[in-house]
């Protein structure tokens, strides 16, 4: 059975295992995105005047959905690196290529905004809601994170094994990341904050759908929802 994506990645197909060079290409791109991100901030004059406080929700959300992103773009490369599967090295490939322009943006956003990517108290931005101020007990991870053991067994496995803990592993990460997404996409003060954070809920809950086909084919069901 063939699974259907209910949020097509993109056409482009990572190349077969290289051993890192897939990897090396990835974080060049993800340089280059960085970049780009801050010159469109300032081309459509994001903050430009007047920009959000540190404590606004369009901070909070940079800067901690960037962090959430970027472990997700470690599990990618990890994928890239190790699994033969092909599906699950186009998923890792897009969502890699995907999560890392949108870090490019909104440290971009940040960058303009005169902000630093890291401090305060993770998502304290987040009023009143369940994970407000919210951080597990290991390493102050926010939720859906894998934790240093988790990754490390990801490092370690090989074959199906792999193939079934990254997909496990990324839609809890997923799922973790939706209800920030949610937040600043009806609090957040910029309209291309809110319009990112759109983008993300509506991406992720199609590549959610889609990893949860993919366990069901190898056997597998999803981990608990953070």
């Amino acid at each position: 059975m063939t699974a259907t994506r209910d949020h097509a990645p993109s056409t482009s197909r990572a190349p077969a295992p290289g051993r890192g060079l897939t990897t090396l290409l990835l974080a060049v791109i993800g340089v280059g995105l960085l970049l780009l991100g801050g010159a469109l901030a300032v081309a459509t004059g994001i903050g430009r005047d007047d920009p959000p406080a540190a404590g606004s929700v369009d901070v909070g959300f940079a800067r901690d959905m960037s962090a959430h992103h970027l472990q997700a773009v470690e599990m990618a490369n990890l994928a890239l690196e190790r699994s033969t599967d092909d599906a699950v090295r186009g998923l890792a490939f897009d969502i890699a290529e995907t999560q890392q322009n949108q870090v490019g943006r909104m440290q971009g956003w940040l960058s303009l905004w005169g902000f630093s990517f890291s401090g305060g108290e993770r998502m304290a931005w987040m009023g009143s809601g369940d994970h407000a101020g919210h951080s597990s007990a290991e390493g102050g991870l926010m939720p859906g994170m894998a934790t240093d053991d988790e990754l490390a067994e990801l490092r370690t496995a090989t074959g199906e094994d792999f193939a079934v803990l990254f997909l496990q592993l990324m839609t809890r990460h997923h799922q973790g990341g939706r209800e920030m997404a949610e937040y600043a996409q009806e609090n957040a003060e910029e309209p291309a904050v809110r319009n990112l954070a759109r983008t993300i809920v509506e991406s992720q809950a199609g590549e959610t759908r889609l990893m949860a086909s993919m366990l069901a084919e190898r056997g597998a069901e999803p981990l608990p929802a953070p």
